[in-house]
């Protein structure tokens, strides 16, 4: 599934993770994609307490931008996707950087076992909008978190279906006062959204903007 870092596990019918394997390569060579990590990264940093004492996932990580950007001012960072050729890019990074508190895994919350440890943070960008069950994915992210712990999802606004275009079977975006009743439900608090960037692309003959929403939720007070 198509995402602005990489492959979205739990994936609608209309695309594959051989689609982002083949892309893997030259991801991140799109300067489009690394302002939008970037935008979101920044976002993450003015709303969430950061702490090099955190343990961060980031869900449907392709290649790791968002990841990498977050890298400095977190702990240990799991980077989880689907694509085998996106892990491989992201683990190729990690080697060169020689991080050692940066690791890949490949996870499907929806269809994998929860991973045994519990992380402070996690986040995902545009990846959200290609999960069929949004209510049990957030449920899933909840059980993975620590208590407190902090949710970021970032994804677009609701639109018309010009985004993506025609044959695309994912949600068209989201209405933010549903998507955060969708997430209290889910055991989440303290449901707060900004827009942390607009996509600017063409679409039906026309340059359309698209904005993203930043929603950070927490599984409980920090106190």
């Amino acid at each position: 599934m198509k995402g602005t870092t990489g492959a979205t596990p739990t994936m609608t019918a209309n695309t594959t993770t051989t689609d982002f394997d083949a892309r893997a390569a030259t991801w991140d060579d799109d300067p489009a994609k690394v302002e939008r990590a970037r935008a979101i990264a920044d976002a993450i940093e003015r709303h969430v307490p950061l702490a090099p004492t955190m343990r961060a996932l980031e869900y449907g990580c392709g290649t790791g931008l968002l990841g990498f950007m977050l890298r400095p001012r977190l702990g240990d960072v799991t980077l989880a996707d689907v694509s085998e050729g996106m892990l491989e890019v992201a683990a190729g990074k990690i080697a060169a950087a020689g991080d050692a508190a940066m690791r890949t895994v490949r996870l499907d919350l929806l269809a994998d076992p929860l991973p045994p440890q519990r992380f402070d943070l996690v986040f995902s960008l545009m990846t959200l909008h290609h999960i069929p069950d949004t209510a049990a994915i957030l449920r899933r992210f909840r059980d993975v978190l620590a208590q407190p712990g902090y949710l970021c999802i970032a994804d677009l606004d609701a639109e018309d279906g010009s985004f993506h275009g025609a044959g695309f079977d994912g949600h068209l975006g989201f209405d933010r006062e549903a998507l955060a009743a969708t997430a209290r439900a889910a055991g989440f608090a303290a449901v707060d959204f900004s827009t942390a960037h607009v996509i600017t692309r063409e679409a039906g003959g026309e340059v359309r903007r698209f904005p993203v929403f930043l929603m950070v939720a927490r599984t409980g007070h920090s106190g």
